[in-house]
């Protein structure tokens, strides 16, 4: 009997664990090899199961692609549902979404990547999950109270909205992921350097907190 044949009984014992399993490695997957270039059978060998059983969980690759989307979007949904930033004064609570971001997602890579590959197919099979929308939602809600309760206090512009300041905010943490190794080329210097990092997450805070400051 081969390892992967024994391994599928207790697997089916334990289901949940399974299916993180398989996400986790397929997340690293797709982020390396995008959508097209993934292999489920390299899935299937990494986690020691087997192609059918992959297909029994998640149907077909696609949902499998779907469910590692929106399980790596759930995250920085999650963390930012910790900050509890309604109990900050509004330029705090927005400094520390923007910095709370930076750090998610220079320390997520496969985030990024997953992202990219995604707007590389257009949004295509993102397009299909009405998770993603609805789990989305909570971050533009927060940060709409955030940018309310700014402009009240007479401390935030008015004509700014939620999504583009949170456009502002994941374009910065982006940046210093996806054009890591085209922008150490061209001007010598590592965005992902850990020397850098606490330098680059207050950058990531002061523009967004300069962005929507009042001024008289």
């Amino acid at each position: 009997m081969t390892s992967t044949a024994a391994a599928d009984p207790v697997r089916r014992r334990d289901p949940e664990r399974t299916r993180r399993d398989i996400l986790a490695v397929a997340t690293t997957e797709f982020a390396a090899n995008g959508y097209d270039g993934a292999r489920v059978d390299e899935i299937a060998a990494q986690t020691q199961t087997t192609k059918r059983m992959i297909y029994y969980y998640f149907e077909s690759k696609e949902q499998l692609y779907l469910r590692v989307l929106e399980g790596a979007y759930q995250v920085i949904r999650e963390l930012e549902q910790t900050l509890d930033v309604a109990h900050l004064e509004p330029v705090a609570a927005l400094r520390r979404l923007a910095e709370a971001t930076f750090d998610h997602h220079t320390t997520h890579r496969d985030f990024i990547r997953l992202v990219s590959i995604e707007n590389i197919h257009r949004a295509e099979h993102m397009a299909t999950s009405a998770a993603l929308t609805d789990l989305n939602q909570t971050a533009i809600a927060t940060l709409s109270e955030v940018l309310r309760r700014g402009v009240a206090d007479g401390v935030f512009r008015d004509d700014v909205d939620a999504l583009d300041v949170h456009a502002a905010i994941s374009s910065y943490a982006f940046f210093h992921v996806a054009n890591r190794h085209t922008f150490g080329v061209l001007f010598g210097r590592d965005l992902l350097d850990p020397s850098r990092h606490d330098h680059s997450r207050r950058i990531a805070g002061d523009l967004v907190v300069g962005l929507m400051a009042q001024h008289p």
